[in-house]
């Protein structure tokens, strides 16, 4: 009796162990996915891509009461993105809104080229700086969640890790990001490769504030995204998805679906277009 007994204290600190060494790898995995997300981030902002946004706006029972439907192409211009309009409402551009956009493009064009040193310095320098919420939830994401590793799995021909995601007790958050964080849970495909993020699904577990507490982002809220393999070298998104419900204030709710596909990536090299998808 006694022996078995020890037997089964054995096992169960063998499973503790066990689990412990797997909660272990599967944060090392995150962390691995952050530190070569930076990586990804560095090639992917010499692309350019043409960018299909369709944005719907909800009534109370959820059908839509209006929608917005564009398309631009996100170009390099003097050092940083230039965006431009070329189709509106499901359709080309009229002549009139071709030579407002060309119009606006020719301004942009000058003004860029007339900058001073420390002038184009800046620009640049603001656009290879990532936005500081993307920083931050890089910089948390490891250590703002518990981990568990759901079975693997392939992606555009592709292996996979699948990590489920939920707030971790304890996570003492230092930016906004990752406050925002401890209200979420999300699933993760992590490339087996070269361990970037190329897929994930979020949702707000519990109502968010942003900003000064005027707006309040509903629980249910859900948002998820997925990249493509381009050139062989870089992982750039293909698809947005958002479906948003929020308070502005004390008395106006909105609520929202959004959604974004990303096609004819190129990247940009010293004046030159090379490589497409």
């Amino acid at each position: 009796m006694k022996r078995r007994i020890r037997l089964c204290a054995s096992l169960l600190t063998l499973a503790a162990s066990v689990a412990l060494a797997s909660d272990a790898d599967v944060r090392d995995i995150v962390r691995r996915s952050a530190a070569a997300e930076e990586h990804n981030w560095n090639l992917a902002r010499n692309y350019t891509f043409s960018e299909r946004t369709n944005l719907r706006h909800l009534n109370a029972e959820g059908k839509v009461e209006s929608q917005e439907v564009t398309i631009h192409e996100i170009t390099m211009l003097e050092g940083s993105q230039y965006r431009r309009l070329v189709a509106y409402g499901g359709r080309p551009l009229t002549a009139a809104e071709e030579r407002k956009e060309h119009d606006k493009f020719a301004k942009t064009s000058a003004e860029r080229q007339k900058e001073s040193a420390s002038q184009r310095a800046q620009r640049v320098g603001d656009y290879n700086n990532r936005p500081e919420w993307q920083r931050e939830a890089w910089r948390d994401l490891p250590e703002a969640f518990d981990f568990r590793r759901a079975a693997d799995a392939m992606w555009q021909g592709r292996q996979v890790y699948v990590i489920d995601a939920t707030p971790r007790a304890g996570f003492q958050p230092h930016s906004r990001t990752g406050k925002a964080m401890q209200h979420l849970k999300c699933k993760l495909w992590i490339d087996k490769q070269d361990f970037n993020l190329i897929k994930a699904d979020v949702e707000a577990i519990d109502p968010i504030w942003v900003g000064l507490f005027l707006v309040r982002v509903a629980k249910g809220t859900r948002a998820g995204y997925e990249q493509m393999r381009v050139n062989d070298e870089v992982w750039l998104a293909s698809q947005v998805q958002a479906s948003i419900s929020a308070r502005l204030g004390l008395f106006k709710v909105i609520r929202l679906e959004h959604e974004a596909s990303y096609s004819k990536c190129l990247e940009y090299q010293a004046g030159a277009l090379v490589g497409k998808r």
